[in-house]
């Protein structure tokens, strides 16, 4: 039909991989091609999975970027990808996560009984597939603690968050990021149900008056930006265009995999813009359905948070040459 039919509900509107003996995980997907360590996945799918059966949806969760995004104490870089759901699904106020070698070194420690959280990275390794040498992303994990977890850390060493507060509008900078998106689709407002076309590669949306809140409509409308970030022109992203210019059937892996980056990437922007308050589904049908599928596919929320978080690069306009996550 050429038109991706959104899972989620629009608010108040009608409407394989070959093991190796060192476990690493070759894998391929259209251009795609991942190699990482078998059980980071599983670690991090064990976390998800957990917060979902505490009735925590992680990419769900209200969260801000800017000075409140999860960061290294030490480094000061943000965590990215699926770190940046798990991280602040803990609900610390300090952004601030440090390792327990480095809560040592500024002179402190972690509290006796504290749990870390996992966060993963990518390192670089040199593999041998087909008689040909190649340097493919490695997925490794690490824990941290956030500075809440630990004391004895000088106060100094600490950045103030005073004055971090927002000083724009959540609407007027959400608009201006969809007016200045790169290689945008167009917009077509007046219809009776969100969605996008890959085959058109446009956009539709009911008329803003129709949602709740301005920024119920903005959250929508990033939702289908990131499903069109997709296209060929763009990312060519397996579940919008297939290896033969095909649409992924509804229902089908890819389709399921497409809507979870569309709702992290939703997330990402929506945080980016300071947009805390929007209508979503957080049924116990949409939890058991998401339950379901990461049982069945340990490897689906890491690789869909990557797709997420570099759809949202590209509709802010942002490039990034290296996207490990390090401890330092």
């Amino acid at each position: 039909m050429g038109m991706f039919p959104c899972l989620q509900k629009c608010p108040h509107v009608p409407g394989k991989g070959k093991q190796t003996r060192d476990t690493v995980l070759v894998t391929r997907a259209g251009s795609e091609r991942v190699s990482m360590k078998a059980d980071a996945y599983q670690v991090i799918t064990d976390r998800v999975v957990a917060l979902l059966e505490q009735g925590t949806i992680p990419w769900q969760k209200p969260w801000q970027g800017g000075d409140l995004m999860p960061r290294n104490l030490i480094s000061r870089r943000e965590y990215r990808g699926v770190n940046v759901f798990l991280l602040h699904a803990m609900s610390y106020q300090s952004p601030f996560w440090l390792t327990f070698k480095q809560a040592n070194e500024l002179g402190g420690t972690v509290r006796r009984g504290e749990k870390a959280t996992p966060v993963v990275f990518w390192k670089w390794l040199d593999v041998e597939e087909q008689g040909k040498a190649q340097r493919v992303p490695f997925l490794r994990y690490y824990s941290v603690f956030n500075v809440a977890q630990c004391e004895g850390i000088p106060s100094d060493k600490i950045p103030s968050l005073n004055g971090s507060q927002r000083q724009h509008s959540p609407i007027a900078e959400a608009e201006r990021i969809v007016s200045v998106m790169p290689k945008r689709p167009e917009i077509k407002t007046g219809l009776d149900r969100a969605f996008y076309s890959p085959s058109g590669d446009f956009v539709g949306m009911p008329s803003a008056e129709q949602f709740r809140t301005g920024e119920d409509f903005y959250s929508v409308l990033f939702h289908e930006l990131t499903h069109s970030t997709g296209h060929e022109t763009r990312l060519n992203r397996k579940g919008i265009t297939g290896t033969e210019g095909e649409w992924s059937a509804f229902g089908s892996t890819p389709y399921a995999k497409e809507e979870l980056v569309a709702e992290m990437g939703a997330a990402f922007l929506c945080g980016q813009v300071g947009i805390v308050e929007r209508t979503l589904n957080n049924s116990a049908s949409y939890v058991a359905s998401w339950l379901q599928r990461l049982r069945d596919d340990r490897r689906l929320v890491v690789q869909a948070a990557a797709q997420a978080q570099k759809a949202a690069d590209f509709i802010l306009g942002k490039t990034f040459a290296d996207e490990s996550e390090v401890a330092q």
